[in-house]
């Protein structure tokens, strides 16, 4: 596999279901990071730190994480735009490369991870690729976050804009992300990870710019040429009070995690 530090490799071939391209910029921006923690818990549970595989690394908010508790991180993701948005830093390889045929060597990884993308992979094709590409006793850990808590004003807004406006524009992979992921194949010894949670401290401007990356308001502008975020945007302003005020918004983690026994 070769590749550099913040460039991408040839696109791959065939099909996928390709919410974020259009957003690569925005999602860069305006998504949350994830917590040390997490990492550190990681990197601790894994038999060795060498190397970990970020699949679907969009434009790489965990691998850059990563980077801090492992000596070479692979971050791949099937979409070029996302890639060529790649955050850049000296331990992070990425390439384009679809998840069930990432271009890594056999039992190459200490660690596998999926940061809210598992719902988006070919689950089979996805497993087997872990199979092929992580070291026995190699950590396997997949996270989700769904709605967020911004407080008891702007929940009931968010939830509007979320379910009323957007609920027939999710693809339905979202139903996953919905339901913790409980019902997504996860085939490895479980772990049990302690509890996580992302927390941030945001303007309006920034949830705004946060709400307008899912993926349903680009199916809605695509469908209707004009931004549902618009349609609950003095609704936010009201509930958000003092506009020169940030909010404190926080999102649970749903974490899969498990050990390669193969």
């Amino acid at each position: 596999m070769s590749t550099r530090s913040g460039s991408a490799a040839p696109a791959p071939a065939g099909g996928f279901a390709d919410y974020f391209s259009g957003q690569a910029q925005d999602y860069r921006r305006y998504r949350p990071g994830y917590p040390d923690p997490l990492f550190a818990w990681l990197a601790s549970q894994a038999p060795a730190t060498g190397a970990v595989w970020d699949c679907a690394t969009g434009s790489g908010q965990a691998a850059v994480a990563l980077a801090r508790h492992f000596d070479t991180v692979y971050a791949t993701d099937a979409s070029e735009a996302q890639i060529g948005k790649g955050i850049a830093d000296p331990g992070v390889h990425y390439s384009v490369a679809r998840a069930e045929e990432s271009g890594l060597e056999e039992n190459s990884v200490d660690a596998v991870t999926v940061a809210q993308s598992l719902h988006w992979l070919d689950g089979e094709g996805f497993h087997a690729e872990v199979r092929r590409v992580a070291r026995p006793g190699a950590v396997i850990a997949a996270w989700s976050y769904g709605l967020m808590d911004a407080g008891p004003h702007l929940n009931p807004v968010i939830r509007r804009l979320y379910t009323d406006i957007l609920g027939s524009y999710w693809p339905p992979e979202r139903r996953h992300v919905d339901e913790c992921y409980a019902e997504l194949p996860f085939p490895y010894a479980r772990m049990a990870p302690p509890p996580f949670e992302m927390e941030a401290e945001w303007g309006l401007a920034r949830l705004t710019g946060y709400l307008e990356t899912w993926s349903a308001v680009a199916k809605y502008k695509a469908a209707f040429s004009k931004d549902p975020v618009l349609l609950v945007q003095d609704e936010l302003a009201d509930a958000w009070g003092d506009p020169g005020r940030a909010h404190v918004i926080r999102w649970p983690l749903y974490v899969l995690a498990g050990r390669n026994l193969s």
